[in-house]
C-alpha cells in the first residue's frame, strides 16, 4: 500500500478513545492530518534513542506539541522535531491539542507509568520508549485502561523488527537450525553489569528471546555483589531512574516451553571473553549468533573437526541478509523507530496487537523482574508471576 494511503487510513478504526473527559470514537475525528505530540524529560532520560524525531517526514501526521519541562531540553527538541508548539507540562499538552497519537520518549522509566497514563485518559494511543515500565503493576494497569478504551501501545523495541532479525525468524521457522534446544543471552556488561544491565538492556534481549522460545514457565538466578551473595542489604540505585537493581554480577536460567533452555549473564569479568552483547540461538542441527545493536548482525556457526593444530568452526553472516546490502539509512535508530511506527499504525488501523506491543514490552520487564525475585529466593520462580509490585521495593 503506498504509504500516504496508508497513513490516511491507519487511524480511521478504533473505538472507546476518551477526548476532554468524553467517549468519542477514533472514526468520528477530523480527516488526516494526524495529530500526534511528544513527551520528554531532558533531565529524567531526555527522549531515548531518537525518539523525538520518529514523526520528521511522516507523511499524514502533523506534530502539534512537544513537552519538556526543560527549557533549554524543550528548545532543541522542538528545533530537531519541527513541533508546532511546546509546553512546559505535558497535560496542559493534551487538554490542549487532543493528539491521536503521543510518544512517551524519557530513557528513564520512572515517569512511564504517569506519562502513558495521562496520555491514553486522554484518548491517544502510545508508544513509549523501552523499558515499559518500572513494574509489573503499572504495566498491567497501562494494558487495561488501553483494552478498556479501544487504544494501541507499542514499546520501542526496535530489534525485533529489524528486517535481518525477521529474516532470521523466518529461516527458524523452516526449520534451518533444527528444533531450538538452547538461548545464551549476554548483555554489555560494562560499568552497568549486574542489575542495571539487565533492566536497561537484558528487556532488548528477553523481548528476542520470547519472540523465538514462546512461553517462557519458570526462572532461577544466582546474583553477586562485589564478590558475595546478594541480599536485600545490597539493593541499590543505578546511574538512571530505572528503578532499584541488585548486583553486580547475574547468572539467570530459563526454561522455555517444549523444553528449550536459556541463560542470561551479565558479569563484568566476562566482558572481553563475550565481545558484544548479544544472543546465541543453538539447535539440534546448526547455531546461530546474533550480536545486538541497532542494526543487529547475525552469523551462522560452521562446525569443523577438532584437528592437531585446533578447530575449523568458523562464524560466516547469514545468508540473505536484507541489511548487509542496504543503505545506510537503512541501518540507523530513524529507521529502526519508522519500522515501530509504521506497524503500530498499521496495528491501529487493523484492530490488532502492534508486533512490539505493550503485553510484550510488559513481558520483557517480567523477565527482569524475575530473576531479582529468584536472585533473593535462592529457588525457581514461575511465569506469569504473582507479586506485581517490584521485588526489590
Amino acid at each position: 500500500m503506498p504509504r500516504r494511503r496508508f497513513l490516511g487510513r491507519a487511524l480511521a478504526v478504533g473505538t472507546g478513545a476518551v477526548l476532554a473527559g468524553s467517549a468519542r470514537p477514533l472514526a468520528a475525528l477530523e480527516p488526516p492530518p494526524w495529530r500526534a505530540a511528544i513527551i520528554g524529560h531532558t533531565r529524567r532520560g531526555d527522549y531515548g534513542h531518537d525518539l523525538d524525531v520518529v514523526f520528521n517526514n511522516h507523511p499524514g501526521i502533523e506534530l502539534v506539541g512537544l513537552a519538556d519541562p526543560d527549557e533549554t531540553g524543550r528548545t532543541r527538541a522542538a528545533e530537531r522535531s519541527h513541533a508546532r508548539r511546546t509546553y512546559a507540562d505535558y497535560r496542559e499538552m493534551l487538554a490542549k491539542e487532543k493528539p491521536q497519537l503521543v510518544v512517551v520518549g524519557p530513557r528513564h522509566t520512572d515517569q512511564h507509568h504517569e506519562m502513558a497514563s495521562a496520555a491514553l485518559r486522554s484518548g491517544a494511543h502510545v508508544l513509549t520508549e523501552k523499558p515499559f515500565t518500572q513494574t509489573l503493576a503499572q504495566g498491567d494497569d497501562l494494558l487495561a485502561q488501553a483494552e478498556g478504551a479501544g487504544l494501541r501501545i507499542a514499546v520501542a523495541h526496535q530489534a525485533r523488527l529489524s528486517p535481518n532479525i525477521l529474516h532470521l525468524q523466518r529461516r527458524l521457522q523452516d526449520g534451518w537450525i533444527g528444533s531450538l534446544r538452547q538461548m545464551r543471552a549476554w548483555g554489555k556488561q560494562d560499568a552497568r553489569a549486574g542489575g542495571e544491565d539487565l533492566i536497561v538492556l537484558g528487556t532488548h534481549l528477553f523481548d528476542l528471546m520470547k519472540l523465538f522460545g514462546g512461553q517462557v514457565e519458570w526462572c532461577s538466578a544466582r546474583i553477586r555483589s562485589q564478590g558475595h551473595a546478594a541480599t536485600r542489604a545490597d539493593i541499590r540505585q543505578p546511574t538512571e531512574a530505572i528503578g532499584p537493581v541488585l548486583g553486580d554480577d547475574i547468572e539467570a536460567q530459563f526454561e522455555f516451553a517444549g523444553g528449550i533452555s536459556a541463560t542470561f549473564t551479565s558479569r563484568g569479568a566476562l566482558r572481553q571473553t563475550l565481545g558484544p552483547w548479544g544472543l546465541m540461538l543453538i539447535g539440534d542441527k546448526g547455531a546461530v549468533r546474533v550480536l545486538m545493536d541497532i542494526a543487529p548482525r547475525i552469523f551462522v556457526g560452521k562446525s569443523g573437526a577438532w584437528e592437531a593444530g585446533g578447530s575449523t568452526e568458523r562464524w560466516e553472516p547469514i545468508d540473505g541478509d536484507p541489511l548487509q546490502s542496504a543503505p545506510a539509512s537503512e541501518r540507523g535508530f530513524p529507521a529502526a523507530n519508522r519500522r515501530v511506527l509504521d506497524d503500530w499504525l498499521a496495528a491501529i488501523r487493523d484492530r490488532r496487537e502492534p508486533a512490539c506491543s505493550g503485553r510484550r514490552g510488559l513481558e520483557a520487564v517480567e523477565m527482569a523482574m524475575a530473576v531479582f525475585a529468584a536472585g533473593l529466593s535462592d529457588g525457581r520462580i514461575r511465569f506469569p508471576l504473582v507479586q506485581r509490585t517490584h521485588p526489590l521495593a
